[in-house]
């Protein structure tokens, strides 16, 4: 690139919105206080010429892109350059729907994703939570951006007509199946538990378990052995989702109501004594059923099911209700605390957390007794205790004999436990080597030994003559011979499933194919549907008598963005002799939700793998490959494939990111404005998808907003469900709300929830762009995205294009060294350890 002078820099404007948030998440809440996501706020934005148009200021950057990619400028190729037709909307404006109400704001589920893993945060408001779908930005980032932010995303899903029955809600439904199966199951595990300190049944034994396992007196086996499950598939009990079953905890944010009209106001009268805004009313019905108010009233800590509420304000709500009666060492406020910490954790993907971690959290919240606090919550079966390896150390570890105990001591316990040690239970934890001991939420506990079960039955259902007359390819003998197969590979390697899906459909089987995303299913072929619209029944083969998905085959691609409970539901659907591949690239962002199923299924090794050997093509398909092998590769892009535009600060990088999806991008590459896709870091900042979108809507369809924001023609992202944003475009409003068309399919989203299931969808995180690509993507990279890069997500981001990839580049080196050193943050899971020992002989 040749450098040229830059035009004059003015007095910055004002930024819209300069407060970052987790990229993953979907609709925001009314108030985004700052995160980790995004660093620094970014310098103001100068008024500037062309594309093209590089200065002194940004020669390391274009220094350091230059020797990762070679860049090809439209502008330059065509000899000329645009005019300064974007400047105006290079100030970005305010977006109507992100004013702050006073006080606590409304519900959004975690801060920050740094704000987990260090105690940070504002503890003032809430972020947007689900980009959850990374999770939330769910979500995929435990101490970077794109953690998986999806409160506001439950909250906002299943809009629908009146008197219809919509897919969210069918998929609510789905989903409380699924749900009442677990609680059932729960049910005949749990004994009665008297308060106080009379325990029986499981509460004794687990109370029992943690004292025991952590002090090293006995081993896990003791407590949490178990006979392995039945291979075979009990029959649902219902052919179709139960509409009257009780939907879980997260699936009831997402339902329209709030809760009867008189729960809601006596909640509102607790809320108004306590402090607390009244617009938190709704949530908390929500959350705690008809009986919100007196729960509240007695337990005022449960306001922290309400998502968005910090500890901080759940404390100052407590403090006005009860006075001097309250403390930091009161029992109600130690559970809540517990179980607050590992929903904040399943946001970033942990379906479970180290018990020490746990303790390290109440401590730093002014706990008293944190192992007291644990060893309660435990009593009283607010969260389970888990710990992976104990059964294979009871039984004896040749490789460790010492695992075994020491039979000159009575206990046979490890040092300490006899008093020749410090015998404090973290000493125990630390040197047990059966593993860390684990806590958890009974849901996604459930989830992940459900979906183990289901797996495991599936993979031990035996070979199927059926596809001996089928072309023996790598997949059909894989599924021949197992009825569980994982595929990877990258974007071309997706006609590889789809293909075994046609193979069946010739043997006379019925195949299905599912995906992520609405806009990935043209690409698949027009039999395709979604994940979520098969659980709810809106899509796909139906349910046969016993409730199973009607189908012999299931091909679910982009597996790696399912979560524990979604997996776990498919698998619960599927019949008894049914054949599942899970096909995708494990090189990309995960899943929004808690769990790892897809890569955890890859490091257990129980079944097939097959790795396809189908590159990706073309310029693009070379970056992209390389960059999943860790290196930013030099690439030719001699067809303007490749495009990139260095720039000093986040002001410019909006600027010109209207000049490319304006003007740049339609004129030299032939893709217009609306099949252009914009990526970023995170929501907020001076260069996130909030200040992108106010300059995007500005210059491509400016208008008042009348509709709460919008206007006719806008773009949009729609948060129909926890970690799934659907692209859109406002078609119009009335009195029902908003009504909007998502590739086709007519949506209308009711008045009071447009602020919060809608934003502005020309800019998106690239957690809400998984799964979905666009003819042209432009991924911009201002210097406070930094701490939100990683190899992950440069990946999805940058793969994101199909023909044309433009990045406005500014954050100079961090580029490369994110693509070489950093890659997706661990999430704490149990599914691996739950395969292996339910199919120990690897395949």
């Amino acid at each position: 690139m040749t450098a040229s002078s830059r035009g004059p820099n003015p007095e910055p404007p004002a930024a819209a919105d300069r407060a970052p948030e987790s990229a993953e998440s979907a609709p925001p809440g009314p108030e985004d206080p700052p995160g980790s996501e995004e660093g620094p706020e970014a310098e103001a934005a100068p008024e500037t010429g062309s594309v093209e148009e590089t200065g002194p200021g940004a020669s390391e950057a274009s220094a350091a892109v230059e020797s990762a990619v070679s860049a090809v400028s439209p502008e330059s190729a065509e000899g000329g350059a645009p005019g300064d037709e974007a400047d105006g909307a290079d100030e970005p404006g305010e977006d109507g729907s992100d004013s702050a109400p006073e006080g606590v704001s409304d519900p959004a589920e975690d801060a920050s994703p740094a704000e987990e893993a260090d105690g940070g945060g504002t503890g003032s408001g809430a972020t947007d939570p689900a980009e959850a779908a990374d999770t939330a930005d769910a979500a995929d980032t435990a101490d970077t951006a794109d953690t998986a932010d999806v409160a506001d995303t439950a909250e906002s899903a299943g809009a629908a007509d009146a008197g219809e029955l919509s897919e969210a809600a069918a998929e609510i439904a789905a989903q409380r199946e699924l749900q009442a199966r677990i609680e059932r199951r729960k049910a005949e595990k749990d004994g009665p538990v008297e308060s106080g300190a009379k325990l029986s049944g499981k509460a004794a034994d687990l109370l029992a378990a943690v004292r025991a396992v952590e002090s090293g007196q006995k081993p896990g086996k003791v407590f949490f052995d178990a006979p392995a499950p039945a291979p075979e598939r009990p029959a649902p009990s219902a052919a179709a989702p139960s509409p009257e079953a009780v939907p879980r905890p997260r699936e009831r944010r997402a339902e329209q109501s709030g809760g009867a009209p008189e729960t809601v106001a006596a909640v509102r009268g607790v809320l108004a004594e306590g402090g607390a805004p009244e617009s938190l009313a709704a949530g908390a019905a929500q959350a705690l059923g008809a009986q919100a108010a007196d729960a509240l009233r007695e337990d005022p800590w449960r306001l922290l099911s309400v998502p968005g509420v910090r500890p901080e304000q759940a404390d100052g709500f407590a403090r006005a209700l009860l006075g001097d009666a309250c403390g930091p060492g009161d029992e109600r406020r130690a559970a809540a605390l517990i179980v607050w910490r590992l929903e904040g954790a399943a946001l970033r993907g942990h379906t479970a957390l180290e018990s020490s971690a746990v303790r390290a959290a109440l401590a730093e919240r002014s706990v008293p007794d944190p192992d007291g606090a644990l060893e309660r919550a435990i009593a009283e079966g607010a969260v389970l205790v888990f710990q992976d390896g104990a059964e294979d150390l009871a039984e004896g570890d040749p490789e460790h004999p010492e695992s075994s105990g020491d039979p000159g001591r009575p206990d046979g316990g490890p040092e300490g436990v006899d008093g020749s040690g410090d015998g404090s239970a973290e000493a125990a934890v630390a040197e047990s080597p059966a593993g860390p001991v684990l806590l958890g939420l009974d849901r996604y506990a459930m989830a992940e030994e459900s979906l183990a079960d289901g797996l495991a039955r599936l993979a031990r259902s035996g070979p199927d003559a059926r596809w001996e007359a089928a072309e023996p390819t790598e997949l059909v003998r894989a599924v021949a011979v197992s009825g569980l197969a994982v595929h990877t590979g990258g974007e071309a390697a997706r006609a590889e499933p789809v293909a075994l899906a046609s193979a069946a459909e010739a043997l006379g089987l019925r195949a299905v194919v599912a995906v992520h995303s609405e806009r990935a299913r043209p690409a698949v072929g027009p039999a395709a549907v979604t994940a979520a619209g098969l659980l709810s029944g809106a899509e796909g083969p139906g349910r046969d008598g016993d409730g199973a998905l009607a189908l012999d085959l299931l091909v679910v691609l982009d597996a790696p963005l399912l979560d524990v409970e979604s997996a776990a539901m498919l698998v619960e659907s599927l019949p008894d002799g049914a054949r599942l591949v899970l096909s995708g690239d494990p090189g990309q962002l995960g899943a929004a939700g808690a769990g790892r199923v897809f890569g955890d299924l890859l490091a257990a090794r129980v079944c097939p793998q097959i790795v396809s050997r189908i590159p990706d093509p073309g310029p693009l398909g070379e970056l992209v490959s390389g960059i999943g092998a860790g290196e930013l590769l030099q690439v030719a892009a001699p067809g303007k494939e490749i495009v990139i535009v260095p720039v000093r600060d986040a002001g410019e990088a909006v600027h010109r990111t209207v000049q490319l999806v304006a003007d740049s991008v339609p004129r030299a590459i032939g893709v217009p404005a609306e099949q252009t896709q914009v990526i970023t870091v995170g929501h907020g900042g001076a260069a996130g998808t909030r200040a992108l979108n106010a300059a995007l809507k500005q210059r491509l369809n400016p208008g008042p907003g009348r509709f709460g924001g919008f206007d006719p023609g806008d773009r949009v992202a729609y948060a129909q469900a926890p970690g799934r944003t659907r692209p859109g475009t406002v078609v119009s409003a009335d009195a029902e709300g908003l009504r909007i068309d998502c590739e086709g399919a007519p949506v209308t989203v009711p008045k009071e929830r447009v602020a919060s299931a809608l934003r502005h969808g020309w800019a998106l995180t690239a957690h809400q762009a998984a799964g979905m690509r666009w003819p042209a993507a432009v991924v911009v990279l201002p210097g406070d995205a930094v701490p939100g890069l990683s190899r992950p997500w440069v990946y999805t981001a940058f793969g994101r294009g199909e023909r044309h990839l433009s990045v406005v580049h500014g954050v100079d080196q961090a580029l490369p060294r994110a693509v070489a050193e950093i890659p997706a943050p661990e999430r704490t899971t149990r599914l691996r350890p739950l395969l292996e020992g339910l199919l120990a002989a690897p395949v």
